[in-house]
């Protein structure tokens, strides 16, 4: 009796969702797996959800910059030819800029993510640059990082994604990536 009456109390004082152990922040860049749980910090940047963001979209006071990768060709595709990813659904005034929330990017991708961040602060380092992709996804986490490591010093980073964003019942636009 008494065993069953301890699994009883055992059960109510359970959370309602499995316990995650607690995600620590790399030093270094998340090289694969990037849908995984996600760390709650970022070194040198803000971390924001939702309620921030949507603050931050209706005042129109920081540029929101979707890393989302594109999608893989198909295994038929001709090698060598460009392809022009897909539209997505993203945040209202999201920026696309697909693949530069991988960990590791080719010297010639690091230069246009560096020219591409330049040319939408028009140099000015300190513009709010909020960073995102879907949760659980380390590419904004990289992407945000990264940008950091340039010396941008408004790097925003939000986790929760556009998932997050529509789950909280807002808005999402079609993007299409700006290359």
């Amino acid at each position: 009796m008494r065993c069953l009456a301890a699994l009883a109390l055992m059960v109510v004082l359970l959370p309602a969702e499995p316990l995650r152990a607690e995600v620590y922040e790399p030093a270094q860049f998340r090289m694969d797996h990037y849908r995984a749980d996600v760390p709650a910090t970022l070194h040198g940047a803000t971390v924001i959800h939702t309620q921030a963001l949507a603050a931050l979209v209706a005042a129109r006071h920081a540029l929101i910059i979707d890393v989302l990768p594109a999608p893989t060709p198909p295994p038929d595709a001709r090698p060598g030819l460009p392809r022009m990813a897909e539209p997505h659904q993203a945040i209202p005034g999201s920026i696309w800029l697909p693949d530069v929330g991988r960990g590791a990017l080719n010297s010639q991708a690091e230069s246009q993510f560096r020219a591409r961040l330049t040319a939408l602060t028009g140099g000015h380092f300190d513009l709010p640059l909020v960073f995102t992709c879907l949760s659980r996804c380390w590419m904004s986490w990289n992407a945000a990082k990264r940008a950091a490591g340039y010396g941008y010093t408004g790097v925003i980073w939000y986790p929760d994604g556009v998932d997050g964003w529509r789950e909280a019942g807002h808005a999402t636009v079609v993007v299409r990536p700006a290359l």
